[in-house]
């Protein structure tokens, strides 16, 4: 059976044939996938007469993408490189994320940095025991955190002894850009994605973009461009709210919550996850906007004080 939306305009169109005029097509309703990725909520809308099929691709497109960047899944390509410190043949999205993590690593000075998993691993860890790690063993691990000890190329990428890394602050744009190029690929014009940062096509017929709000910030009319927003305290490892998820490998220690939230739109939601993660880390404004300066197309879409 014709998708609701399709039948509709199936039966307009043989109505046109039938009294000889000409009647403009009901452009497909929106219609709302909802499930999860990379561990978090995801949802993509999209209007096209095949939506139903759509999501089913988009889901498997989704499931395989975790199968390179998730670390919950032991058989994940980063999983297996973190474990062996080095993958051969290595997919060349993992390649991609990692040439953009090297350029937001240079541009904020060292602050992006996605070797500090053993960092992130040893606070995760003890806080889930109720404790706190000693700052002998949060400066022991500390020695196993540099992104001058990642090697890549197209053959193999390799980490030094002790390393692992984590795609935490780049993936979920990276997915939702790959997503968006998939959906592109199969004829859909107008969609919104959000695998937990947001990637948004061309708009619904008939608005300026697609309407987003961003939490305790303003709400902006998105149209081909990527969209995230990190905070320092929007992700924590206490009970009390106070040890944030963003650690700095200078001192190993979380970065000072300077900033409630920093949202950052670029061309690219990988783009935008990468420099909000940044942005994040960033001691002010001044040096907010240096960062995002290096990135054609992007720009802060709100940078809201602690």
């Amino acid at each position: 059976m014709p998708h609701p939306s399709r039948r509709r305009a199936l039966l307009l169109g043989a109505a046109a044939l039938a009294t000889g005029a000409s009647a403009p097509l009901a452009p497909p309703a929106l219609q709302t996938w909802r499930g999860t990725a990379m561990g978090a909520g995801a949802r993509i809308t999209l209007a096209h007469p095949e939506a139903d099929s759509l999501f089913l691709r988009a889901r498997a497109e989704i499931d395989r993408l975790e199968d390179i960047f998730s670390l919950y899944r032991a058989d994940s390509a980063l999983s297996r490189l973190n474990r062996a410190e080095e993958l051969t043949a290595p997919p060349f999205e993992l390649l991609e994320c990692l040439s953009l993590c090297a350029r937001v690593h240079a541009a904020s000075n060292g602050r992006f940095d996605p070797s500090v998993q053993p960092l992130w691993a040893l606070y995760a860890t003890s806080h889930s025991a109720g404790g706190t790690p000693t700052d002998s063993r949060i400066d022991a691990t500390l020695a196993r955190v540099g992104w001058a000890g990642v090697r890549y190329d197209s053959d193999a990428i390799r980490l030094r002894p002790g390393m692992a890394l984590t795609l935490n602050g780049v993936a979920q744009g990276y997915v939702a850009d790959r997503v968006a190029a998939f959906l592109q690929r199969a004829g859909v014009e107008r969609a919104l994605i959000d695998t937990g940062e947001i990637r948004a096509m061309k708009a619904p017929q008939g608005r300026a973009g697609w309407p987003v709000t961003i939490r305790d910030g303003p709400g902006i009319a998105l149209v081909r461009r990527g969209l995230a927003t990190s905070s320092p305290l929007g992700t924590v490892f206490d009970a009390g709210g106070k040890v944030g998820h963003i650690l700095s490998p200078e001192t190993g220690r979380p970065v000072a919550a300077r900033w409630r939230l920093v949202s950052i739109s670029a061309p690219r939601a990988a783009v935008a996850d990468a420099l909000s993660t940044a942005g994040a880390m960033m001691p002010n404004r001044a040096t907010l906007e240096a960062l995002v300066s290096g990135f054609r197309g992007a720009r802060i879409e709100a940078a809201i004080a602690a």
